[in-house]
């Protein structure tokens, strides 16, 4: 398991380490050429002072917050008092200052957190390639070491999936529509989960599609999952500490397997194999629907019919100052009536049944979270048509479980030295608990095979 944040923390709170020194480790690191376009803008005095504060308290004798000072960094999307939110647009440059941190951010920092920035994203939340014409791009740090072309980093949560691939964080927040949690991380072998949409209040929180938004965490571990969720829901998580050879998991056919990469073919078929071995009861099935899904995505689905509503106005102003491909998608929601709308809810909640019905006598499901290692990043921006059949690609498998209203985790499978490939265990709504427990078990069986 990689040095995590429940691992510094443990150490801030024994006195063994400084949370102001772990701090200006996490300012350097956020400073470094990796780190280039990662960041809109930087909270570095705010987060030095907090870190400061916790740092008083264990000199004090006092018990240090669960967070210990630790940096986190805070998608372009969530309101931190005293800073704009500008979801990554320049269309927002003129974004008035927040009056108070959302709910989301609140929780951080009551728990402790040095937050120490507003991380760069896909504008608006809508593509998870990451790509970003107005701050650049950046680059994906876990494959720097396999090619000295770049390659792109996942999104929508780019710029904060790779503060802590870089070690500038130890965990982000970002949100999860139809896997900008899940699909960075996933590229650049981290954890993402994503929890049940209505555990976490998206107030504050600049939207692509109420109807899907998640506010969820990126981190190094499943433990560090566990704890961010606890404090982003602000419920403690009742984990079920049978072993891996205790859950029944199933592997779905359809859909999930379809037209892998070999690299992630091998990777996810070398995990599931590491797993039988280590007990676990693994079914392969075909769950036929969840096919269907591509009914409800057909022109673009709840995210364009929803994102249409909140920018409709903007767009009639302000369009020429869109990434032109945000801006396209967006547009594909115009055509929606509200009786289309309407039934499109329904259509999703009879398929949500149906689905839930299927996967019934199963603990959780095991899928590759995206089909492809991150590809390189200049010929998607030079080309739409490889722009968009990627998106596409990368959204196929995570957003599948975001139509299911359900939850699901990230974690690497593949071995050291090879491309990032994510396994995603994942399960119906308020299911979390369960897959968060299968995750541990998962990783743990995993990790002596990295």
């Amino acid at each position: 398991m990689p040095i995590d944040l429940s691992h510094a923390a443990a150490e801030i709170a024994s006195g063994q380490q400084r949370a102001e020194a772990a701090l200006e480790a996490a300012l350097a690191a956020a400073a470094a050429p990796s780190n280039d376009h990662t960041f809109v803008r930087r909270f570095d005095a705010q987060a030095r002072a907090a870190s400061r504060a916790v740092d008083t308290l264990r000199a004090a004798g006092a018990p240090t917050p669960r967070l210990a000072g630790l940096a986190l960094s805070i998608k372009d999307l969530f309101d931190v008092a005293g800073q704009p939110t500008t979801a990554a647009s320049r269309s927002m440059h003129d974004a008035p200052l927040a009056s108070e941190d959302c709910p989301a951010v609140a929780r951080l920092r009551r728990a402790g957190a040095s937050l120490i920035g507003h991380t760069n994203m896909t504008e608006f939340a809508f593509s998870g390639v990451g790509i970003n014409p107005h701050h650049g791009t950046p680059a994906n740090p876990a494959t720097a070491a396999l090619d000295a072309e770049p390659r792109i980093p996942g999104g929508s949560t780019s710029g904060g999936a790779v503060s802590v691939a870089t070690g500038a964080a130890w965990a982000a927040l970002g949100s999860d529509t139809g896997g900008s949690i899940r699909i960075p991380a996933a590229l650049q072998g981290l954890v993402g989960f994503k929890g049940t949409a209505r555990r976490v209040p998206t107030a504050g929180c600049i939207p692509l599609s109420p109807s899907l938004d998640t506010a969820a965490a990126i981190t190094r571990s499943v433990r560090d999952a566990v704890l961010l969720h606890e404090v982003l829901a602000a419920r403690r998580v009742g984990l079920d500490p049978r072993p891996l050879s205790g859950w029944r998991l199933a592997v779905p056919r359809a859909v999930m397997l379809d037209t892998l990469e070999p690299a992630v073919a091998t990777a996810f078929e070398r995990a599931v194999s590491a797993l039988r071995t280590n007990g676990a009861c693994i079914e392969e099935i075909a769950l036929p629907v969840l096919a269907g899904a591509a009914a409800l995505q057909r022109n673009g689905g709840l995210s364009a019919a929803e994102s249409w509503a909140w920018h409709r106005r903007r767009l009639a102003e302000r369009e020429r100052q869109y990434d032109p491909r945000v801006a396209l998608r967006i547009h594909r929601g115009e055509a929606f009536t509200a009786a289309d709308y309407l039934d499109l809810l329904e259509d999703r909640r009879r398929w949500i049944a149906s689905t839930e019905a299927a996967m019934a006598g199963f603990d959780a499901l095991l899928s590759p979270t995206v089909p492809i290692i991150a590809p390189r990043l200049q010929p998607l921006i030079e080309d739409d048509a490889a722009f968009f059949a990627t998106n596409a690609l990368l959204l196929r498998n995570p957003s599948l479980v975001n139509l299911l209203d359900g939850c699901a985790l990230s974690l690497p499978c593949h071995r050291d030295g090879d491309w990032p490939v994510g396994l995603m265990v994942w399960g119906p709504a308020m299911a979390d608990d369960r897959v968060l427990a299968v995750a541990l078990a998962v990783e743990m069986a995993l990790a002596g095979r990295r």
